[in-house]
C-alpha cells in the first residue's frame, strides 16, 4: 500500500502562486509515474501533468507555461509550482502514483481556489 499526503492548497488572487506537495510514503519502492489531476464542479477530471520515473513530463496544454512539476526521490515526493493562476485554474487537486506490478494510488485531493 501506498499513501498520498497532499498539501498547500489554498486560496489566492488571480495572478498569484501557489505550490503543492505530495508526500508518499509506505510500499513506495517501484514508484513508477506520479502526478496530479483536477476537478472542478461540474466538469470532467482533467491530468494536469505527469513526471515519470526518468523525469519527463507532460502537462495539460492550458497549464503550459504556468504550472512545473517535479519530484524528489529522496523524499518520494512530488511538487506542482502554480504561477500566474487563473480563476479557471480553481478545482480539486489530487495526487497520485503509479506502482509498478500494482496500481495507482491517490491522495484526498486539496482545493485550489483562484480569485478575480
Amino acid at each position: 500500500q501506498v499513501q498520498l499526503v497532499e498539501s498547500g492548497g489554498g486560496l489566492v488572487q488571480a495572478g498569484g502562486s501557489l505550490r503543492l506537495s505530495c508526500a508518499a510514503s509506505g510500499s513506495i519502492d517501484r514508484l513508477n509515474a506520479m502526478g496530479w489531476y483536477r476537478q472542478a464542479p461540474g466538469k470532467q477530471q482533467e491530468l494536469v501533468a505527469v513526471i515519470t520515473a526518468d523525469d519527463s513530463t507532460h502537462y495539460l496544454d492550458s497549464v503550459k507555461g504556468r504550472f512545473t512539476i517535479s519530484r524528489d526521490n529522496a523524499k518520494s515526493t512530488v511538487y506542482l509550482q502554480m504561477n500566474s493562476l487563473k480563476p479557471e485554474d480553481t478545482a480539486v487537486y489530487a495526487c497520485f502514483a503509479d506502482r509498478q506490478q500494482d496500481r495507482s494510488y491517490w491522495g484526498q485531493g486539496t482545493q485550489v481556489t483562484v480569485s478575480s
